[in-house]
């Protein structure tokens, strides 16, 4: 039996990622490379405490044009977001 990572198992194409869980230090290049593994059409669907709004600046400057972010939620320390690749 082989194993393919690449295979899409989610029916609606979007994936959860909650930062809550990876260590600080960590997040980023988690985060890279998540959006980085997905493919096009695919969502990640982004859980964290607070407003990553450096990131959200970043994540335009590496993906520009590729990636649409839209907030699913702005609660304070419930913040979602979904991050598309295009």
């Amino acid at each position: 039996m082989t194993h393919d990572c690449s295979n899409t198992i989610s029916f609606d194409m979007r994936y959860p990622f909650d930062a809550r869980g990876v260590a600080k230090r960590f997040r980023h290049a988690a985060i890279f490379g998540a959006l980085d593994s997905l493919n096009a059409g695919e969502t990640m669907r982004f859980l964290n405490d607070h407003d990553p709004l450096p990131l959200l600046a970043q994540l335009q400057q590496r993906y520009g044009d590729n990636i649409e972010i839209s907030y699913v939620s702005r609660e304070p320390g419930q913040i979602a977001l979904d991050f598309k690749r295009v």
